[in-house]
């Protein structure tokens, strides 16, 4: 029974995300923003990185280039585009008008997501082999962790995408809702400057941030430097974060324009 109840959901869910993705296609600046920025960025954080003692860390520029990398495609792959894309949906009425026929909530904005995180995910595994061949920057030590990482960075971003787009009146001002969280999880979730170089009592509260436990986790798991306790404290963080999130979007998000 729960066989035939998922399938129909299936069948939505793809045709949304086929829809999602010609809209996409079709939107050429968030297109670009999305492929090009994730790859432009860490070059520029380049000369930051190379002033900084990563040895010291256990850390090298590949491995923290990498971080970046993937850190920059989750929150421009996958957040901000998905913030114009949920704002955007709603102020044309096809969210409205999805809700009157058979898909439910979460599956419009699952359907919604879908494209954005297939992107986020192809660009990071793409980065992933990238820095390794090109940076040095080694195989995994603890590969389970890395892909754990790069799970809970896409499901939360999507999350947040939604709720961000809930306090977001146009498409005009969804880049200026969205600079907070991108501006903070930048300079504090370990994605421009390493966790590990920052003083300690500053580098406990940043660990609290959103991406902050998908970042580390990404990280420990080509470093290897993850102890079991910390795993569990930044699994814990990544899903609290996550349930908070989902427990918003459900009170909040609109699904009809702003007045």
């Amino acid at each position: 029974m729960s066989a035939l109840v998922l399938a129909p959901a299936g069948r939505r869910m793809r045709a949304l995300a086929r829809a999602e993705l010609t809209l996409l296609g079709r939107n050429r600046g968030t297109l670009l923003t999305a492929l090009l920025v994730p790859l432009a960025l860490p070059f520029s954080v380049r000369p930051a990185i190379d002033r900084m003692d990563l040895k010291a860390q256990g850390l090298n520029v590949g491995t923290v280039m990498l971080t970046a990398a993937i850190g920059f495609s989750f929150l421009f792959a996958v957040y901000t585009s998905l913030v114009s894309a949920y704002v955007a949906r709603r102020e044309e009425l096809v969210l409205k008008r999805l809700r009157t026929g058979e898909p439910g909530d979460a599956e419009i904005l699952a359907g919604t997501a879908l494209p954005a995180v297939c992107v986020g995910l192809a660009q990071s595994l793409v980065l992933s082999v990238g820095c390794t061949v090109l940076l040095d920057a080694g195989a995994p030590r603890a590969p389970y962790l890395t892909v754990l990482g790069l799970l809970t960075g896409l499901v939360l971003c999507a999350a947040l995408a939604a709720l961000t787009a809930a306090f977001t009146r146009t498409v005009e001002s969804a880049q200026v809702t969205a600079l907070p969280l991108v501006f903070v999880s930048m300079l504090g979730s370990g994605i421009a400057i390493p966790a590990e170089v920052l003083p300690d009592r500053l580098a406990s509260l940043c660990e609290l941030l959103p991406l902050s436990p998908a970042i580390r986790l990404v990280r420990g798991g080509w470093t290897g430097q993850l102890s079991g306790q910390e795993v569990l404290g930044a699994v814990a963080t990544a899903v609290a974060w996550t349930v908070l999130a989902v427990f918003a979007v459900r009170r909040w998000f609109r699904w009809e324009p702003r007045r």
